[in-house]
């Protein structure tokens, strides 16, 4: 397969849930809960600091920054996406962007204050997550924050998917170019996600 193949079913996809042919998984009509939850007890007010969301899929993560103050760029792969997001916010300040995660735009590297990534990596296959993982530290400004939130994977077993769960192994990647700050389990009633923090 082909790593046009790998990530074209993305856009398939949210073109067939605008058809009404589908629906998308992962929405649910605001921001990941555990994204969320870590906004509330870390982020503070953006005060126009940078912001980018990884994936940013119908808008409802980067918008949570936005409302936090932060000068959001949100990206996802699928046009259809994008489109929804604009459509859904449309006096949003976030600046919504069709962008490949495996072929950045120059200028995000080292570019943001902070960098949300929730449960995009876990969509890719296991053979893209490394480039995934080095693309998604590059962004990351000196002295910036990147958080993580991902499902759990024990590392027993193989791994039906996607979405295929990061390992604490593929977590740590992160930490290949990037200092890890606080690195573990979150926790929202009976769910349990990785939510990790990394600077540079």
């Amino acid at each position: 397969m082909s790593e046009h193949e790998d990530t074209a079913w993305f856009e398939r996809l949210y073109a067939s849930a605008e058809a009404g042919e589908a629906s998308v998984p992962w929405f649910r009509g605001g921001p990941n809960p555990f994204l969320a939850q870590w906004v509330d007890e870390h982020a503070g007010v953006g005060a126009g600091r940078r912001a980018l969301v990884i994936g940013t899929a119908l808008g409802d993560d980067a918008e949570l920054l936005a409302a936090r103050g932060f000068a959001v760029t949100a990206f996802d792969i699928a046009p259809t996406a994008i489109e929804g997001a604009r459509r859904r916010f449309p006096a949003s300040s976030v600046d919504y962007v069709v962008a490949d995660l495996l072929d950045l735009p120059a200028q995000w590297r080292g570019a943001f204050d902070l960098v949300a990534e929730a449960i995009t990596v876990q969509a890719l296959p296991v053979s893209l997550r490394d480039r995934a993982i080095d693309a998604i530290a590059s962004t990351v400004a000196p002295g910036g924050t990147l958080v993580v939130v991902s499902g759990i994977h024990d590392g027993q077993g193989e791994r039906d998917g996607p979405p295929w769960p990061l390992t604490r192994e593929e977590l740590d990647r992160f930490g290949r170019s990037l200092r890890p700050v606080d690195v573990g389990v979150a926790a929202i009633g009976a769910e349990r996600r990785w939510r990790a923090t990394y600077t540079r």
